[in-house]
């Protein structure tokens, strides 16, 4: 895979992720959105709330001095509180569809806004026990997304993805370090630099510890 980057692609998987995601949060009961994730301390309303927060500050160019900082998470979601589940959807499902354009404009600072919207999708499912909460039509985009996000990030790896039999470099390579080496599928890579629970996954490194992977 190429760690070039591609402008259309942040909103490519932002959209491809609403196909997704939004017929399940629409059928969605009460209860359902009340349930934790593996982010501490947010709820899966949380975790919507805080993806169309962001998403639509994007769109709007609203970036104070602390955006993106635990503070202003909290703040947004806090402001969200007496919305119902249904406005917060509508919220993400706007974010979700705009925020392309205004992704692409900013040459590549803000790529990492869509693939951890994109990962966010996945705590949602993680929380609701479906299966696959990694993966789906939108895996290949985040894939593409992380490499070059992650690149100044963490030590360099060679990724051989065995669901898709492709290659993946990803990171900086290290005076007197040789690359790391993973052997798995792409849903558990992404849990790997994301952060999230390894329980019930396959795979194999070499030459790098789980901790320096993670980049959120």
């Amino acid at each position: 895979m190429a760690d070039e980057r591609d402008p259309g692609l942040p909103g490519l998987l932002l959209r491809t992720e609403r196909d997704e995601l939004l017929p399940l949060l629409r059928s969605a009961g009460r209860s359902d959105f009340a349930l934790r994730t593996a982010c501490p301390g947010w709820t899966v309303r949380d975790v919507l709330a805080h993806c169309g927060s962001v998403l639509n500050r994007v769109v709007e160019s609203r970036f104070g001095p602390d955006v993106f900082s635990p503070e202003c998470n909290d703040r947004d979601i806090a402001e969200r509180a007496d919305w119902t589940d249904a406005q917060v959807v509508d919220e993400l499902e706007r974010g979700m569809a705009e925020a392309g354009a205004a992704i692409a404009k900013a040459g590549g600072v803000l790529d990492g806004v869509a693939l951890g919207e994109w990962i966010h999708a996945g705590d949602v499912r993680e929380a609701w026990g479906l299966e696959g909460a990694y993966q789906g039509p939108g895996l290949t985009h985040a894939l593409r997304l992380l490499a070059p996000f992650a690149r100044r990030k963490a030590p360099l790896l060679v990724a051989r993805l065995e669901d898709s039999d492709e290659e993946l470099t990803i990171g900086t390579e290290r005076e007197g370090r040789a690359p790391g080496r993973y052997r798995g599928d792409g849903a558990t890579l992404i849990r790997l630099y994301a952060g999230r629970p390894l329980v019930g996954t396959r795979y194999e490194l070499e030459g790098v510890k789980e901790s320096e992977l993670s980049v959120f």
